[in-house]
């Protein structure tokens, strides 16, 4: 099963990439989400691994993740090494007026399960899409939540550019 959905941002590229490259972010705007921790060394780009939980009706499902593309600030993506198969990419643009076009996709399947494993990615769409959709109103929210309160300290401070 293939899912995709994307949002524009009120925020620089740079500002966006921060938010979905910090490994300790992500529980605060992935929807369905219930567990992401460092799985090795290396705590984030490329080769950095992760053990994830994701809610999907009454389950969850997962496993570990390794990040297999990462060029700032622009391409994030993963792939499953041991649980649920599944691949995914954040894909960040720059847009007219320093904003930002963000884009999730997620491929993801039941390996080997047949009719049952078609019949099991068919019920869990709806669930995967809407929290698919939930997780980039969040991510917007939050980047342009801290826009707006690096500005008002700006101002506060007197800055320039406030």
């Amino acid at each position: 099963m293939r899912i995709k959905d994307d949002i524009a941002v009120a925020a620089p590229i740079e500002a966006v990439w921060s938010i979905i490259a910090d490994p300790e972010r992500v529980l605060s705007y992935m929807s369905g989400m219930t567990r992401w921790e460092i799985a090795g060394d290396i705590p984030t780009g490329l080769g950095a691994r992760y053990r994830m939980l994701f809610r999907i009706g009454a389950a969850e499902v997962g496993g570990l993740i390794e990040v297999v593309e990462f060029a700032e600030p622009y391409e994030f993506a993963w792939t499953s090494i041991t649980g649920l198969d599944q691949r995914g990419r954040w894909r960040l643009r720059e847009a007219p007026g320093g904003r930002t076009r963000v884009e999730l996709r997620l491929a993801y399947g039941v390996a080997g399960a047949g009719i049952s494993g078609w019949l099991a990615e068919q019920i869990a769409a709806p669930s995967v899409s809407r929290h698919m959709h939930d997780t980039l109103r969040q991510l917007r929210r939050l980047v342009e939540q801290e826009q707006l309160r690096e500005r008002a300290a700006r101002r506060r401070a007197g800055a320039p550019g406030a």
